[in-house]
């Protein structure tokens, strides 16, 4: 098996040990759920990770309806788990190690606290830390905004019923790779036979969140084949009515992540996703 070898930041040695938990959790759920499969660790220590190497494919209409399929297993393989809350990490996350979302290279260090709903998990623990980068580069009304919709949303008016699901986290488009896999084996392209091609993540800020984060990950820079996948998710587990409308909310924390890293380009798309929030 070839591999790929990963360093992280000097900063943030346990960069590499948080990636692998998410990974090794995530794998858990593919295999006991059927859930997508995800790189495999090879090999960890601190500031480098060594993981399968995923040889890219082009991904078809039944490519992507089995990414959805499986991803709606991946969300709910520990929904029969008792005393689950928002917030959760995997359990080899390193002990007294912050959560990290962003680029291998810069990653943002997060709270590691957890709630019972939703909101108060995410507005405290993942919102928070990002306004408080933004402190002292955002405008005043930047800022205004940003606290609102981070209000409405700790409020728990916008939280539903739905269990903390197992989510990656960090599901855009660029993380979700593809593979080809001889049919009915488990392994990777050989000779001959029927070959079918498969999702592979990476990548994760694995954590127990809201299963609508995810979704809204993929919807914010485009996935080959997004419409079918969304059509395999319903297909599984069907998605709250209305879940198109509250994309923007489950997008903010992202594009506010992205404001904190990479400047004004991404004050726009932030400040619209904030409105939307105090809209719903």
């Amino acid at each position: 098996m070839t591999v790929f070898e990963k360093e992280t930041p000097a900063g943030h040695p346990e960069a590499a040990l948080i990636e692998a938990a998410g990974l090794r959790w995530l794998d858990e759920a593919a295999r006991s759920v059927d859930g997508v499969a995800v790189a495999q660790v090879q090999a960890v220590r601190p500031g480098r990770l060594t993981l399968e190497r995923i040889e890219p494919a082009v991904p078809d209409e039944a490519a992507a309806h089995d990414f959805g399929r499986r991803l709606a297993r991946t969300h709910r393989s520990l929904a029969h788990d008792a005393d689950l809350e928002f917030g959760m990490l995997p359990p080899e996350h390193p002990t007294g190690a912050a959560p990290l979302f962003g680029p291998a290279d810069h990653p943002l260090p997060m709270g590691a606290s957890t709630a019972p709903g939703w909101g108060a998990f995410h507005a405290s623990q993942r919102l928070d830390p990002l306004i408080e980068l933004l402190h002292g580069s955002g405008d005043p009304d930047e800022l205004r905004l940003l606290r609102a919709a981070r209000g409405r949303i700790a409020s728990g008016e916008l939280d539903d019923d739905e269990p903390p699901a197992l989510i990656h986290g960090d599901l855009w488009a660029g993380n979700v790779l593809w593979r080809a896999q001889d049919e009915g084996e488990g392994e990777s392209l050989g000779e001959g036979g029927p070959t079918h091609v498969e999702a592979v993540l990476i990548d994760p800020a694995a954590h127990l969140g809201h299963r609508e984060t995810d979704i809204g990950f993929l919807h914010l820079f485009g996935l080959p084949g997004l419409d079918d996948a969304m059509v395999g998710y319903e297909s599984e587990v069907p998605l709250r009515q209305g879940w198109r409308d509250r994309i923007p909310m489950h997008q903010l924390f992202c594009l506010a992540a992205h404001r904190a890293l990479f400047g004004t380009a991404y004050r726009g798309a932030t400040l619209h996703a904030a409105e939307r929030v105090l809209s719903l």
